[in-house]
């Protein structure tokens, strides 16, 4: 039997990045395009550059897959169609990933032949939502950063036939579980699950009198570890992250993850591999939470974690140099201070310097930079990398220019010609109130509304169970979905009825939903139509819409939908929800940004769930949504610790902002 080879996939943010991929030996590349891409930040690429690319890549027998992970909002369906019909006409990718099932909805009503990969974003995490995910019409996986080897194999043991598994290898971390992290949109409308995260929990924040970087985590590199994946046939590629890395980074993680897995059991090859990825110029790295014997905390550390090669620190303020730890080469490319000091700058270096070398700074950062401020290499334009990205750039203008025209026929037309069914025939308005336990001394207006265990399920008689709303939790990892599946099952039993899940893919945790009345809730990120039409055929009664949307969304949403819809109105919303927290960090008791917004974290089950120190509040706006068509208004009741003041500043949101 011929050993199945996991692919190595690469990250493109740019043209010259898209080479060294090439060049470095990648089976496979990922890049985005200049809209609806989960990494706007990076350069990304028209329809025409992106044209041209792919063929060259599918010459040198390069696979490319285009990022089309973004959450989609209501006035966005017609652009999408347009993009998509110019991806399947022009584009010669091998497949897209994709986040939003909207995508997923539209892309099947087109002649597309490409592979449909459903994004780490899309927050499938658990076995049984393997089986979901592909009946929904995906062929690939993309798991969770946060996963250790046994619960990578035991997804790999439940995943269907002809579905394959991949895997994240090498990058950044982010601090919140992927699709789980709302930090950036709630500071300032920039929403991560659109592409536009500022990094917040990268800044400085304050506890008591520490001042610390408590969220920043460590770089992912399984490096010499990847040997434990390789003997699992459905884990069909290795990603590397990195698309708003350059070509240095993207040219030597590629070689040093394809010589570990060509040649991994070669002591030398596999020395030499490691080398490749410390040359890479990235953070400093650790193994987190692969070996559940060995779990390396990536907030645990001492080291820089900023962006690029920590090399040194400014001596002289007023005459700015720093001695370097690497050696430096002309045309290097330097940043000092961190990304979010908004004084920041970016230098080249413009001859070579010795490590333990002088290097000396331009006059105008005199007054900014001051004495041990971080230096890091953000680029490096080595010579011999550029030789072989000049050589496929020769090759690449030999190849005709597409000509992108519009088109009369595709998913746009069909869209065009399509009115979306609505029901109209809705309930009355419900208010529902979710607590983590219901008391006799609760007395609110409304329906009652609990997280979903078996304890608290055996907790209530049959008549209590019956009435309340059963929520789903918004994260499930692999060896929690028996213990929640059991809860599901003593629910019903005991008369249950009326279930919110937070990720489509819960819904395989019950045989059937018909005759149920099972909503997707607000951590299914739903911001559009589409998706909302999907749901209803896969036999969903509601959706609870996304909070961070703006008002010009929600006010769209209820025209268009097929299914009665839901808003969380007020309560205690979550920044981001992780598996991981700062030793150092106290629980439930507040730190402060430099911006000095309050903030707190609290374990709830096994995660830790960062809250803002004031509420989601869209209560003034509950009539004029009553009037719209919302039939759902849901209040979240989260313990607040004892040492937490809520603050009183307004608790609108996106509600006033176009969201990003």
């Amino acid at each position: 039997m011929t050993e199945k080879v996991p692919s190595i996939l690469a990250p493109a943010g740019d043209t010259d990045s898209f080479l060294a991929a090439i060049a470095a030996g990648a089976d496979a590349i990922y890049c985005g395009l200049k809209i609806f891409s989960a990494r706007m930040e990076a350069e990304n690429f028209s329809v025409e550059e992106l044209a041209r690319l792919t063929d060259l890549a599918k010459f040198k027998g390069v696979k490319v897959y285009i990022a089309f992970n973004s959450l989609l909002k209501d006035g966005e369906r017609e652009k999408t169609a347009r993009i998509l019909d110019k991806i399947i006409n022009f584009i010669p990718c091998d497949g897209l990933i994709i986040q939003d099932l909207a995508v997923l909805k539209l892309i099947q009503r087109s002649d597309f032949k490409g592979e449909l990969h459903l994004s780490t974003l899309g927050n499938c995490t658990s076995p049984l939502g393997l089986e979901s995910a592909k009946r929904a019409g995906f062929d690939k996986v993309v798991l969770p950063r946060e996963l250790n080897i046994d619960e990578i194999k035991l997804m790999a043991s439940n995943t269907p036939s002809n579905m394959e598994l991949e895997i994240f290898v090498h990058g950044a971390l982010c601090y919140a579980v992927s699709g789980r992290c709302y930090w950036s949109s709630w500071f300032g409308g920039k929403s991560g699950l659109r592409g536009r995260c500022v990094q917040p929990c990268r800044r400085i924040y304050e506890q008591g009198k520490q001042k610390k970087r408590f969220f920043s985590c460590l770089d992912l590199s399984v490096d010499v570890l990847v040997k434990v994946l390789k003997d699992t046939p459905q884990i069909g590629t290795w990603k590397i992250e990195g698309r708003k890395k350059g070509p240095h980074y993207v040219f030597y993680t590629t070689k040093g993850y394809k010589m570990l897995r060509d040649h991994g059991s070669d002591p030398d090859k596999r020395k030499e591999a490691v080398s490749y990825l410390e040359y890479a110029m990235g953070r400093p790295a650790g193994h987190y939470n692969l070996l559940p014997q060995r779990v390396k905390n990536p907030l645990t550390h001492d080291s820089e974690t900023g962006s690029g090669l920590f090399i040194g620190r400014i001596k002289s303020p007023k005459d700015p140099y720093f001695t370097t730890r690497e050696g430096l080469f002309n045309g290097d490319l330097l940043r000092i201070g961190y990304e979010d000091d908004k004084w920041h700058a970016i230098e080249r270096v413009t001859r070579a310097i010795p490590k333990k070398g002088k290097f000396y700074f331009n006059k105008s950062i005199i007054g900014k930079a001051k004495k041990g401020t971080s230096v890091f290499i953000v680029d490096r334009k080595e010579t011999a990398i550029q030789s072989l990205i000049d050589k496929l750039k020769s090759e690449l203008e030999k190849i005709d220019k597409v000509k992108i025209r519009p088109l009369k026929k595709g998913i746009a037309s069909k869209i065009l010609k399509t009115k979306q069914k609505t029901n109209k025939s809705w309930q009355k308005p419900v208010d529902i109130n979710l607590k983590r336990i219901i008391t006799k001394k609760d007395r609110f207006p409304g329906d009652q509304a609990m997280w979903l265990s078996s304890k608290e399920v055996e907790n209530y008689p049959a008549k209590i169970v019956k009435k309340i709303w059963w929520w789903l939790p918004p994260v499930l990892f692999p060896t929690e979905e028996q213990e929640l599946h059991d809860a599901v099952a003593k629910a019903i039993k005991k008369g249950a009825r009326r279930f919110v899940l937070n990720t489509f893919w819960q819904q395989a945790l019950f045989q059937t939903i018909k005759n149920l009345n099972v909503w997707a809730g607000p951590f299914c990120n739903i911001a559009n139509s589409e998706t909302i039409t999907l749901l209803k055929k896969w036999g969903f009664s509601g959706v609870i819409l996304s909070p961070e949307l703006d008002k010009e969304t929600y006010f769209s949403m209820p025209y268009n939908s097929p299914l009665p819809l839901g808003i969380v109105i007020h309560g205690n919303w979550p920044l981001g929800i992780s598996r991981i927290v700062s030793d150092e960090l106290k629980q439930d008791e507040l730190f402060t940004s430099p911006m000095r917004e309050g903030t707190w974290v609290s374990k709830i089950d096994n995660n830790f769930w960062v809250f803002p120190d004031w509420k989601l509040d869209l209560s003034q706006k509950k009539s004029e949504l009553k009037k719209a068509g919302y039939t759902l208004f849901v209040t979240m009741l989260e313990p607040i610790p004892k040492n937490v003041k809520i603050n009183n500043r307004q608790g609108l949101w996106n509600w006033n902002l176009r969201l990003l």
